[in-house]
């Protein structure tokens, strides 16, 4: 059973990065035909999806994203990232690491639990 467990700081001042991690265990990131997603819900709205990085490493934004966030992966240690280069307030929300399997017919997703990151000063 794949499990994703999402690391970082809870609490960001406004204009600093942010940098999550997520640790995936029970599979490996570069498995054919897996997405590694971010996705992120701020309080009271609805999912946005931010990006995700592909299992042979192609990297796919959120258009209205695409010019602060960067995701990256280090496969030595299963792991998947993302950084924001600078935060606002709205970018306050629980975010969420997700893997992907797409390959029709099958399509399963497994998500993290989510951690919430507060932009605050």
């Amino acid at each position: 059973q794949m499990q994703l467990q999402e690391s970082g700081p809870g609490l960001v001042k406004p204009s600093q990065p942010l940098s999550l991690t997520c640790t995936v265990s029970g599979g490996s990131i570069t498995t054919s035909y897996y997405w590694w997603t971010w996705i992120r819900q701020p309080p009271g709205k609805g999912l946005e999806w931010m990006g995700h990085i592909a299992w042979d490493g192609r990297t796919y934004y959120s258009p209205s994203l695409e010019s602060h966030t960067s995701i990256s992966r280090d496969t030595s240690k299963n792991q998947f990232s993302l950084w924001l280069s600078s935060v606002a307030p709205e970018d306050t929300a629980v975010y969420y690491c997700v893997g992907q399997y797409w390959r029709l017919p099958t399509n399963m997703d497994y998500w993290g639990k989510g951690t919430l990151v507060t932009v605050s000063s």
